[in-house]
Formats: C-alpha cells, sequence, structure tokens
C-alpha cells in the first residue's frame, strides 16, 4: 500500500497545487477543507501517513485540530502557514506539531521535510514482497526466492522507492528527487545507470523493471 497524505487548508487552489505535486511524487491524497473535516477523517480513514495543516481555517483552525488530533494519534502532522512569525512557529509545536513550515512554500524544501518526517516514522515500511523479491527495509536487505543479493545502499533505496510506488510511471527526476535528494544536481543519466545495474542483480526477476517511454521507470508487480 503507498504512502498515504491528508492535506487540510481552505484553499482550494492551494490544496490542488499541492496535492498535484505530492502525487506525481507517488503519494495518495486525500483533502479536507477545514480543521474539523481533517480531524474526522484521521478518525475514520485507516493508514494515514503524514497530515498537512493550514492554520488559519475556519470552523476549526489548525493548531485547534492538530490538538484534537493528538488526543487519538500520533500521526506526523506538518503545520503550514503563512504567518512567519516567531510566536506562530512556537504555537505549532506547543499544539503537537512534528515539523513547521512558511507559505510561500519552496517545494524542494517542503518534500524535504515532507520525505523526513514519513522516514522518521516509518511510513510505508514494511516488508515489500514483489514476484519473489522480497525487500526489507529494516534489515536492508533484498532477497530472491528467499536467497539474499547484495546491493549498494543507492541500489538498495532506488529499489525501495520504485518497489513502494508499484505499478506507478515514475520520471527520472522523481527518482533523483526522492532517492539522491532533492538538492541532487548531477546528470539524470545516472539513473539508467543504476537501474541496468539492478536488473543485472536480480537476474531474471529484473524483467519487472519497466522502462516507460517519454516518463522513466516503474516496477510491474
Amino acid at each position: 500500500m503507498g504512502v498515504k497524505i491528508l492535506i487540510a487548508d481552505d484553499e482550494e487552489r492551494w490544496r490542488r497545487i499541492v496535492a498535484d505535486f505530492l502525487r506525481n511524487e507517488g503519494y495518495s491524497v486525500i483533502n479536507a477543507e477545514n480543521g474539523r473535516e481533517a480531524v474526522n477523517i484521521v478518525r475514520q480513514e485507516p493508514g494515514i501517513d503524514l497530515v498537512i495543516l493550514d492554520i488559519m481555517m475556519p470552523v476549526m483552525d489548525g493548531v485547534a485540530a492538530c490538538q484534537a488530533i493528538r488526543e487519538f494519534s500520533d500521526v506526523p502532522i506538518l503545520i503550514v502557514t503563512a504567518k512567519s512569525d516567531e510566536e506562530s512557529e512556537v504555537l505549532g509545536f506547543v499544539c503537537g506539531a512534528d515539523e513547521y513550515i512558511s507559505k510561500p512554500l519552496k517545494f524542494p524544501i517542503f518534500m524535504a521535510r515532507v520525505r523526513a518526517l514519513l522516514k522518521r516514522s516509518g511510513a510505508g515500511k514494511g516488508k515489500i514482497e514483489v514476484n519473489g523479491i522480497e525487500i526489507d527495509p529494516d534489515a536492508h536487505t533484498v532477497k530472491i526466492d528467499g536467497n539474499e543479493i547484495n546491493l549498494t545502499p543507492r541500489e538498495f533505496e532506488l529499489l525501495l522507492y520504485i518497489a513502494q510506488n508499484k505499478n506507478v510511471a515514475l520520471s527520472r527526476q522523481q527518482i533523483l528527487s526522492s532517492v539522491w535528494n532533492f538538492d541532487y544536481y548531477g546528470d539524470a543519466r545516472t539513473v539508467d545507470t543504476h537501474i541496468k545495474n539492478l536488473r543485472m542483480k536480480l537476474g531474471e526477476k529484473g524483467s519487472i523493471l519497466k522502462t516507460v517511454r517519454g516518463r522513466g521507470y516503474k516496477l510491474e508487480g
């Protein structure tokens, strides 16, 4: 199952922009128009991995929503606000938020915060099995039909990322941003080289790493 992110903001256009950006990174997105709706979704929807809350919302603001969610859930919460003063930042953390970022968003920094929160919480980190390939994020191992194969750390992270987004066509830039981190400025063809090496090491199973013409790569399973 993919990573599921809830966005709560009363500005529909802002929600759509952020949701599109997150979906392009392979995440599933749920939208809420106010804090109360966000609280209800977290309470009723299983498997929410991250909540992004705007502070200024009608019905229930982000701070109140954050406090309400903390009464029954430890899901990671990222507070987003147009306010940049220190008092607002402190308020965000006091209410139980894990991270705080101000508008207007710089998307590379925003995505770095999102990935850091997901990594810290272990979202989507159970064992992944695809066509006889078993990926264990905790043990950092890959097994094919029960036999462990040796991958470099980068090859492992690449395979894990593609497997977490199974059947999703990922661009080279998406892969670079997520596996090599957002500040990587090298040649995107390095992804091609690592995919080629992965296919060789996976042997017959390497055929599930498909090239998507004009896009990038996906793992079929």
